[in-house]
């Protein structure tokens, strides 16, 4: 039976209703929800003891429910006569003392204050269905009489859907008109409880908010207030703070219905933030939902909690990783939820318990009551505590932290937090006694490697040490400090070698100290300048270094390479580059990007700078280690074999000599020559 009108314009007229009901017959037409759907809500803003209006009553049991738990001074109206007799006979002899009239509500002839209540299910989203002049007036009339049959600090309490058109009338209106505006959602209304013949039969929910207006006689400012989440309220100081809050809730909800109508597998995956309601400038949690075709033995849903401090790993980190995750997982569809620094999460279970509402709502259609099940690594939520917290002229805030990896071990990490989902520098923890102190103290970790691509970095630098004289020192210049792990590592393991690193945020030199270990000495030290001034100053005074390294990131999000910056790759970067280790010397570049053809650029930029030109690719980093030079005795491929063989040899060889406790084991050796690319 098709009871929704065929346009919207006429929900708004009497014959309208009268077929509607006609056809209706003592069904009750429920919009938006019942009475169990919206009492926490309603409960708090009407009282036994008020005198309530409720207009557009329709046939609702809403009316009904509330005269039946207490509520007996409720009058209705309705713009029906058909509507109001039908509900005159069914309430005649069970709920003798409520009113039932026939009235238009934007022409009401009750007098002025009669009310402490005006209570509106869903007849303001019936009236006002477009923003045209003649809707507006309507509209206008209707507020007008709102205002007028209620007390002072009475409530005009609206259930709606809350439209873009509108919000933005309420919003306007009832502050100007000397009422304090609050709107809080109804989480348990819309939930897929209407007939068969309403939009959200299948399982999809509507986001339905209750408009709380009290009438004022003066108020010396906007009182605006937002509830979106629970029982807490937030006072907002502009309405466009207000809208943008609804419109955000509403968005989610669009998300969670498109997920509940069917599957995005082959498609790109999802995210939604999850904010505190007490704090809404970062995120408490982000929940990325991933579909695979079903297949058979796999589950239909779970969610994967990724423990604190483990969000930046790869497998968690990018959307390639996180397919990985879920194919590894067995299930239909995953919902991977990390969790935000910033904020203090004391368990597992609890995480979970403040999870629930939100993961049913990303379920599959005909799971939303499920139980669903949690996966995660452990039984732990994981541990992070800020050990550091600072601002960089350049790179803007940042913080120093410790977290808790696998097996307990600590790991301290440099953050951006303008790019809070990379990892700047990492270095490992360890228990040592220190000189002066008898009791074993967390110290750096000098033979940890964050970056597998660090390892093939120094394997280049042990290259350009065997191509050189033994007896003499190997200068090497390193563009891009950070947290100084691979300098440290480097001059740890290779003790023939000196080092200058070129970092141009002075405050990175400091961080590094401090917190990362770095020792600055005779064979290390730092020198603060632009990285591509430096090389020309260091060409044009005829400066030679056997190996030139680089290992900086672009601050520039947008740009397809994101290490190094693009200007370190222009021509006449590189041939200052060439001119610093002429015709002996290693260049060893440190390349990310994502871009083909900016990447066939910078290639192109090498091999005409470079006679000989090297890359390795790594096999789950997005990092290639490209190894240029003008030396003869890499002509040929195989000597280039032999040679990175043996300089792969004597890194693993000199680490252990040193008592280095390497994580990143090289390669098998084989594989390492065999993906060489000239």
């Amino acid at each position: 039976m098709n009871l929704l009108p065929k346009s919207t314009a006429e929900f708004g007229s009497t014959e309208y209703w009268n077929s509607f009901f006609r056809k209706r017959g003592k069904q009750a037409f429920e919009w938006y929800g019942e009475y169990p759907e919206l009492c926490d809500q309603l409960h708090q803003y009407i009282k036994v003891k008020d005198e309530i209006l409720v207009v557009g009553c329709g046939n609702s049991k809403l009316s009904m429910d509330l005269y039946d738990v207490g509520f007996k001074k409720i009058t209705n109206i309705d713009i029906s006569p058909v509507v109001i007799k039908q509900m005159q006979e069914a309430n005649r002899t069970t709920r003798p003392e409520m009113a039932w009239n026939q009235m238009d509500a934007t022409a009401m002839t009750f007098p002025d204050e009669t009310f402490s209540v005006v209570l509106d299910k869903g007849t303001l989203d019936a009236l006002f269905t477009d923003d045209s002049a003649k809707v507006l007036s309507v509209v206008q009339k209707y507020f007008t009489e709102i205002g007028r049959v209620l007390r002072a600090a009475g409530r005009y309490v609206c259930i709606s859907l809350l439209q873009e058109h509108i919000l933005r009338k309420v919003v306007d209106y009832f502050p100007s008109a000397h009422f304090m505006l609050r709107i809080v959602r109804c989480p348990e209304a819309g939930k897929g409880h209407a007939a068969e013949d309403t939009p959200n039969a299948d399982g999809s929910s509507l986001v339905v908010f209750a408009i709380v207006a009290t009438k004022l006689k003066n108020i010396p400012m906007r009182v605006l207030e937002l509830g979106l989440a629970g029982n807490h309220i937030e006072r907002v100081q502009r309405p466009e703070e207000l809208m943008a809050g609804v419109a955000a809730a509403q968005k989610a909800a669009m998300v969670c219905n498109g997920l509940a109508r069917g599957s995005i597998a082959g498609m790109a995956e999802v995210s939604l933030d999850l904010f505190s309601p007490s704090e809404k400038q970062q995120p408490r949690y982000t929940i990325h939902v991933l579909d695979q075709a079903p297949k058979r033995g796999n589950g239909k849903y779970a969610a994967f909690i990724v423990p604190q401090g483990r969000e930046t790993e790869w497998l968690f980190a990018t959307p390639v990783g996180r397919r990985k995750l879920q194919e590894s997982a067995k299930f239909d569809r995953l919902a991977i939820v990390t969790l935000h620094r910033g904020h203090v999460y004391s368990d597992l279970e609890a995480v979970k318990t403040e999870l629930g509402e939100s993961v049913k709502s990303l379920a599959p259609n005909g799971l939303q009551g499920a139980s669903i099940p949690y996966l995660s690594i452990g039984a732990e939520v994981g541990r992070r505590e800020t050990i550091h917290t600072g601002r960089s002229e350049l790179s803007g805030e940042y913080v120093v932290e410790e977290i808790a990896g696998d097996n307990g071990r600590l790991f301290r990490r440099l953050i951006f937090l303008s790019n809070q989902s990379v990892v700047q520098s990492e270095a490992a923890l360890k228990m040592a006694r220190v000189r002066g102190s008898r009791a074993a103290q967390k110290v750096i970790d000098p033979g940890y490697l964050a970056c597998q691509h660090h390892l093939f970095m120094t394997v280049g630098v042990q290259l350009a040490a065997n191509m050189t004289s033994p007896s003499k020192p190997c200068p090497v210049a390193v563009v891009g400090l950070g947290g100084g792990g691979l300098c440290t590592f480097i001059r740890e393991c290779l003790k023939n070698t000196t080092l200058t690193a070129i970092e141009i945020d002075p405050e990175i030199e400091q961080i590094a100290v401090k917190y990362f270990g770095l020792t600055l000495d005779q064979r290390l030290r730092v020198v603060i300048a632009d990285g591509v001034q430096f090389l020309a100053d260091e060409a044009a005074r005829g400066a030679h270094y056997s190996a030139l390294l680089f290992d900086v990131d672009s601050k520039d999000p947008s740009v397809g390479m994101s290490c190094p910056p693009a200007a370190f790759v222009e021509r006449t970067v590189l041939a200052n580059v060439r001119k610093i280790i002429g015709d002996t010397g290693l260049f060893v570049l440190n390349l990310v990007c994502r871009n083909d053809s900016l990447r066939e650029t910078t290639v192109e930029a090498l091999k005409q700078t470079f006679r000989y030109v090297l890359s390795y690719q790594l096999e789950e980093d997005v990092n290639e280690i490209f190894y240029c030079t003008d030396n003869e005795r890499l002509r040929e491929v195989t000597n280039w074999q032999e040679l990175l063989r043996t300089a792969a040899d004597d890194v693993n060889k000199l680490a252990r000599k040193e008592k280095l406790t390497m994580e990143q084991e090289l390669v098998d050796l084989s594989d390492f020559i065999a993906a060489l690319k000239i």
